[in-house]
């Protein structure tokens, strides 16, 4: 029995990891260190293999940076990226299989700290 749980719970891990992987779109609303909000947009094209997420992320398709320290850990999904002008994004995300959800934290371009909240769907 105890074989048959852990098998189920193995497969269901890498269908959840199968499914991370594509072209992700959505909003990305970024509040600054002055507490202004504005609305943005996001796109990832997101790639997983053994639990390591691999791919870009950036406000849309021709506006991408690689992804590092990417990683998928059950629903659990974080990684950093470097933008233009010494900018470091760390993103906690959860995927839940339809949508991935959760905050940003870093500094823009310029130095300046923010944070966003992302929201996510799978782009056809």
């Amino acid at each position: 029995m105890k074989k048959l749980i852990y098998c189920l719970l193995l497969s269901a891990l890498a269908v959840g990891a199968k499914e991370l992987t594509g072209k992700w779109s959505g909003s990305f609303d970024i509040t600054n260190s002055s507490g202004e909000t504005k609305a943005d947009s996001a796109y990832m094209d997101l790639k997983v293999h053994d639990g390591a997420v691999t791919g870009t992320a950036g406000p849309n398709a021709e506006k991408q940076w690689p992804l590092q320290k990417g990683k998928l850990d059950g629903r659990k999904l974080t990684f950093e990226v470097s933008a233009d002008e010494g900018g470091l994004l760390v993103f906690d995300l959860v995927f839940d299989g339809d949508s991935i959800k959760g905050t940003c934290s870093g500094t823009g371009s310029g130095g300046e700290k923010m944070s966003a909240q992302v929201s996510l769907k799978r782009t056809p």
